[in-house]
Parts: structure tokens; C-alpha cells; sequence
């Protein structure tokens, strides 16, 4: 399967270096290997022998080199920017890891202007070329990492996702972060799920765990630096009387989530993501992912912004039901934002007297990357 940013890295990589971060097995790995000629330009730090060759600068001939999870190695920007400047250079750069690679700087100098910086998301509808309500359905079930997703076994898919979460805190946890407590960030990991969709109260997580609020929000960061989650921020002009603070969080790994609204709500969450940081990424756009709430709990679960100012508002329905009237209010408002109410049903599309779309799932996430 050829991946959505195939083509754009092959473009980038004749100005600059690559830098291509995703979640631990979305494909990067695969993606990066399939612009080599053959394995001899693969040099991952995680073996012996691709350490060796990093340390030794021993490089085979190829027109492109991938150092893949070069960011563990302390000295990794300073590494990167010798060989980048160097005048006798007559290769291209990718470097891969499955860390937030533009924050792990670990001490080096700035590689400001030599790279661009691409995020690998899971697999998509749209990516798929999925068509029908039937793909929504394993698509929800199996999750969008590749492997899981192209088993076809919903039981291979939790044997995966419980695999998964052990690698990550027990490798690329321990590798990164200096972290001793590992055993209380896995039972954070196992303790989030259940609280998707709602503003996340880190006070109440903490006396869960019985642990600090600091120590919580520390976990969160390592946990979103290793997309493992993401965090959307509230949307707040003064036409809307909008809580400041108070953050959502969704999981890579939708399949985590059992409540069924709150996991379709996830996958509707992570399409969107992965467009808006794409359209980031590519085009250079200004765009946002937030969420709507005000103090007397009405709530918009997606809003899309371009330059702070909203494009797309978008609610997650299991079924079709009456728009609420604070969707009705926000479309008023905001005349140039098209709302869009989402559903997972396979229904016909229809448009309300306020111009509040309803779409089933499939209708809707074709449009996305």
C-alpha cells in the first residue's frame, strides 16, 4: 500500500532533510525503506550494527539514508547537522522515529531551515479507498494501524494493542524519558480510555493513582510526546462564554476505547487530526482541531479553525437526532462555518433549515486525507 505522504517526502527530500515521526508500527519504517533502492541506506539505532555504522559514520553509497529512531542517540542533532552541512554530502536524509522528533532535542544544536517535518498518522477511510458502510464498521473495530487493521481479526487486534502498549512503556518510554515509575504510566495508559470525550480532569486522575498532579501531567506529556494521545484545547471567542482550561484527549489507538460512541467520536477525532496536520504540513495552513464548551455544558465535540476563526464544526452521533440548539446558535454566529453532524448509521444525507449537514460516517470521511 502506497502511503498518503509518499510523494510529498520524495519532494521535500530534494530541499531538505525528512524528518518523518508517527506512533510506534504505523508504517514508517515500511514508507522510508520503500524509497530505497535496496536496505544498504537503512541504518536503524536500535540494532548493533546500524549503531556501529551511525557512530563510524560508515555509510553505504545510496542516494538516500533513512537513520531510523536516531533521536535515542543523545548527540542526534548535532549528528545530523555535520553530515547535513558537510560539502562532500551526495545523499538525501530521512530520519524516522516514532517520537515527536521537532521536541526531542536532547541537547543539540538547532536544525532550524535544513528540514521539514512530516507525521505518519494510522491508516484512514479515504487512505483505505474505503467506499462502504461495512469498511466504517472494521475500520472502528480493528483500529488504523496496518497490522491489526489488515489481519481482519478483531482478536489479533487486542492481542496487537495489548502488545503495543507494553513495548512502548517498557522500550521508548524507558529509551526517552527518565522515568522510574513505568508500572503507574501504564496504569494511567489503561485508566484513559474511559474518560474520552470529557474534559480530562487531571485532579481527579491523580487521586486515582494517588499520585501528584504534577507527576500526572507530567505522564500526559510523555504519553503525547509517544502518540500514545492527543489533546484538543477548548475554542473560545467573546461571542461564547467558553471554558479556558480544560482539555479533551483521544487515543491513536481507538480500539482502546469500548464505550461505542466514545470510540467512534475517537476515530472521527483522529481523521481529523491527521487532515488539519497534514494541510499544516503541506500547505503551510493555519489550521486548528479544538473542541466547543461553554460553562453551562453545551458543547460542539470538533471545531476546525483557519487564522483562529472556525471553518467546520462537527458533532458525532451514533444515530441521527435533532441538532441541539447550541449547534443551531453556533452556525448562526459563525455563517461561514459549515456544521456537520456525523453519523455512524448509514443514512442519507440531508440538510437542515439552518444549513446543519447530517452525514452518515462514510459520507463524511471520504472527503479527508
Amino acid at each position: 500500500m502506497k502511503r498518503y505522504l509518499t510523494s510529498q517526502i520524495k519532494s521535500d527530500l530534494r530541499r531538505k532533510m525528512v524528518f518523518l515521526s508517527g506512533p510506534r508500527q504505523v508504517g514508517k519504517t515500511t514508507l522510508a525503506r520503500s524509497l530505497l533502492r535496496n536496505d544498504a541506506g537503512y541504518l536503524n539505532w536500535d540494532t548493533d550494527e546500524g549503531r556501529t555504522a551511525i557512530l563510524k559514520k560508515d555509510f553505504a553509497k545510496a542516494a538516500i539514508l533513512v537513520f531510523d529512531e536516531i533521536h535515542k542517540y543523545r548527540r542526534w542533532r548535532n549528528f545530523l547537522k555535520g553530515i547535513y552541512d558537510s560539502p562532500r554530502r551526495s545523499f538525501q536524509l530521512l530520519v524516522t522515529g516514532s517520537a515527536r522528533l521537532d521536541l526531542y532535542r536532547r541537547g543539540g544544536d538547532s536544525l532550524q531551515g535544513r528540514y521539514h517535518h512530516m507525521t505518519l498518522f494510522p491508516l484512514s477511510f479515504a487512505e483505505i479507498d474505503a467506499s462502504s458502510h461495512n469498511d466504517v464498521e472494521q475500520l472502528l473495530q480493528l483500529g488504523g494501524f496496518p497490522e491489526p487493521f489488515l489481519s481482519g481479526s478483531e482478536t489479533l487486534s487486542r492481542r496487537w494493542s495489548m502488545e503495543y502498549r507494553s513495548r512502548v512503556v517498557r522500550d521508548d518510554i524507558r529509551d526517552l524519558e527518565q522515568v522510574i515509575l513505568l508500572d503507574q504510566i501504564e496504569l494511567l495508559w489503561l485508566r484513559l480510555p474511559d474518560l474520552v470525550g470529557s474534559p480530562l480532569s487531571i485532579n481527579a486522575v491523580r487521586e486515582d493513582l494517588q499520585s501528584s498532579h504534577r507527576a500526572v501531567s507530567s505522564w500526559m506529556g510523555i504519553l503525547e510526546r509517544l502518540f500514545c494521545i492527543f489533546r484538543l484545547s477548548p475554542f473560545g471567542t467573546p461571542k461564547i462564554r467558553a471554558i479556558k482550561h480544560a482539555q479533551k484527549h483521544y487515543h491513536f489507538d481507538w480500539t482502546l476505547v469500548k464505550e461505542p460512541a466514545a470510540r467512534f467520536e475517537n476515530m472521527i477525532a483522529l481523521h481529523l487530526l491527521k487532515w488539519v496536520t497534514f494541510s499544516q504540513q503541506t500547505e503551510g495552513r493555519d489550521l486548528d482541531l479544538r473542541y466547543v464548551r461553554t460553562v453551562r455544558g453545551e458543547e460542539i465535540d470538533f471545531v476546525v479553525t483557519e487564522n483562529r476563526f472556525p471553518i467546520l464544526a462537527v458533532e458525532c452521533k451514533l444515530s441521527r437526532t435533532a441538532h441541539s440548539s447550541f449547534m443551531k446558535n453556533f452556525t448562526a454566529r459563525f455563517a461561514d462555518c459549515r456544521a456537520v453532524q456525523v453519523v455512524f448509521e448509514n443514512i442519507d444525507p440531508r440538510q437542515s433549515p439552518e444549513g446543519i449537514e447530517t452525514l452518515s460516517a462514510r459520507q463524511f470521511l471520504k472527503e479527508f486525507i
